[in-house]
């Protein structure tokens, strides 16, 4: 099955939509967030860099059938992050090759409350009924211990530590159910 747009799927607190251009405030102030870049980017993304990111985001429904979703609070109806699955063809990991792999990043004002445990099931079962694939991938900074622990809850297993672009990183799969 293929998708032109990110599908909407609901969660008890979150709603994951497809993302859109009045999103690009909110995308661009959480990504300047240093707990949100600190262990992806580094640094704070330019303005371009975050349009870029947001048109990136439609590019991969629209092209592949998969992507990545905006997650909103449902009580609020606030933009607090985004996550899904990606092929961004990375240089020297050819490990990913046909593999969809898995991100996601959530604003510091909602960490530490469960969304991204709770969204991300939501969308590694959607990946699990609409993907070819046999598993899925995502990659970790080593010092990154939530995400590392997000992870392995949602059934990741490590596989290798390696390097991305000269940065300690860690490999992880989870097999489709």
């Amino acid at each position: 099955m293929s998708f032109a747009e990110a599908p909407i799927v609901s969660t008890n607190r979150l709603t994951l939509r497809a993302h859109r251009v009045e999103d690009f405030a909110a995308l661009h102030a959480m990504w300047s967030e240093p707990v949100v870049h600190e262990f992806i980017t580094a640094r704070p993304p330019t303005p371009e860099e975050s349009w870029g990111r947001l048109l990136r985001y439609a590019g991969h429904w629209k092209l592949l059938g998969y992507g990545y979703w905006a997650v909103e609070e449902r009580a609020t109806g606030h933009f607090v992050g985004e996550m899904g699955f990606a092929d961004y063809h990375r240089n020297k990991m050819a490990a990913l090759k046909d593999t969809p792999e898995l991100g996601w990043v959530l604003s510091q004002a909602v960490h530490r409350r469960g969304y991204a445990t709770e969204a991300l099931a939501a969308i590694t079962e959607w990946g699990d009924r609409n993907f070819k694939a046999k598993r899925t991938a995502c990659i970790i900074a080593p010092e990154n211990a939530a995400s590392l622990r997000v992870a392995h809850k949602l059934g990741f297993i490590e596989d290798k530590r390696t390097t991305y672009n000269d940065q300690p990183t860690v490999l992880l799969y989870r097999k489709a159910k």
